[in-house]
């Protein structure tokens, strides 16, 4: 994620708030595009807008996984 998005690795921490980890609305809406063409994942930018931390958003991802 940090070198698709160009995001500072020091910033992408479980607790840390989308904002603090750098996924402002267009890095979360490149996210979600991502995580469907190069995983498989499909989550929608708005529901990843719902998320408030990097560990939910990986919670969410494992998630979708496990149900592929």
């Amino acid at each position: 994620m940090t070198e698709v998005l160009l995001l500072d690795v020091d910033g992408v921490r479980p607790d840390a708030s989308r904002e603090d980890a750098g996924l402002d609305s267009l890095a979360v809406v490149e996210l979600s595009m991502v995580l469907s063409q190069r995983h498989g994942i499909e989550i929608t930018d708005d529901e990843l807008l719902e998320l408030d931390t990097v560990a939910e958003i990986v919670a969410l991802m494992e998630q979708r996984t496990a149900g592929v």
